[in-house]
């Protein structure tokens, strides 16, 4: 299975993937930094949560990895077969922007977990939906939901340690 496009445009395509996978990793940013030293800080966590410093240098490989997934299945299959597939790219990529936004913006830790199981899904999905036209994006897209769940783990524990449900 492969489009018709040069290599140019193949070179062009993986750069909209990046622009657009970093611009909401952007959007997301703005959430996190109006809250991450003032009223994350001050939130209990679990033993297990890490170091600050760990969560931009994983984020930024999990949205580069992201960004080459999606390209493979475009450059594979392109927008006609490969559609439905990187729908539901997007959708997962505004359900980040928007667990960052419940999460961070709204700070409520407790109804970022209901978007952050939906964000789960959705990167499952699309994960296999990706299978068909790339092995290799399906494979690229397993390190996010990794930590993804990771973070949901964190999440709900942040939940319980700050609502009084522990």
């Amino acid at each position: 299975m492969s489009i018709n496009s040069t290599p140019d445009q193949f070179g062009l395509m993986l750069v909209v993937f990046l622009v657009i996978c970093f611009g909401a990793a952007s959007i997301g940013s703005v959430f996190t930094s109006s809250s991450v030293d003032t009223w994350y800080a001050q939130l209990k966590k679990p033993a297990f949560n890490p170091p600050r410093w760990i969560f931009g240098p994983v984020w930024s490989v999990l949205y580069f990895l992201m960004a080459v997934s999606a390209w493979l299945v475009w450059r594979n299959a392109g927008w006609k077969e490969g559609g439905a597939a990187l729908l539901l790219f997007l959708g997962q990529l505004g359900l980040n922007v928007a667990w960052s936004g419940v999460f961070f913006g709204l700070r409520q830790p407790g109804m970022a977990l209901l978007v952050i199981f939906a964000l789960l899904a959705t990167i499952i999905a699309t994960a296999v939906g990706f299978l068909p036209f790339s092995r290799t994006a399906f494979w690229l897209m397993t390190p996010y939901a990794a930590w993804v769940s990771f973070a949901s783990l964190l999440n709900f524990a942040i939940w319980r340690l700050n609502s009084g449900a522990a």
